[in-house]
């Protein structure tokens, strides 16, 4: 099975640890975006079975890219990975329709069982 992922941070170093961080199968079809206008740009050009989002980016935050893939009516797997962790920030992103909140650097176990757990892998 091949999924195809979006890993937007505007971190290049943060890309590439999630990137490293993921299984073969999922890295080598995966795409990057420097921050969400980007991310949104391309999640309306092609579908992805993942996208990987910070929230702290310029142009356009985590939080407006999420509201932006529900009012698009987007069907992608998100996974918030931040730095911010306050449970108020946490249970924003998981209404807005984020799968999982995972804190930076992500931990490659933690990564795997969400993605175990949506089929990704």
């Amino acid at each position: 099975m091949s999924s195809s992922v979006l890993i937007c941070d505007d971190s290049n170093l943060a890309r590439k640890q999630v990137l490293r961080s993921l299984p073969e199968s999922l890295s080598s079809n995966a795409q990057l975006a420097t921050n969400g206008a980007e991310a949104l740009e391309l999640l309306n050009k092609q579908k992805f079975d993942a996208l990987f989002l910070d929230l702290t980016m310029p142009e356009l935050d985590g939080v407006g890219v999420l509201e932006g893939i529900k009012q698009a009516g987007i069907k992608v797997n998100v996974f918030v990975i931040s730095a911010d962790i306050q449970p108020e920030m946490q249970n924003k992103v998981l209404q807005l329709g984020a799968k999982a909140f995972l804190r930076k650097p992500v931990q490659i176990d933690v990564l795997n069982n969400h993605l175990q757990e949506y089929g990704l892998v």
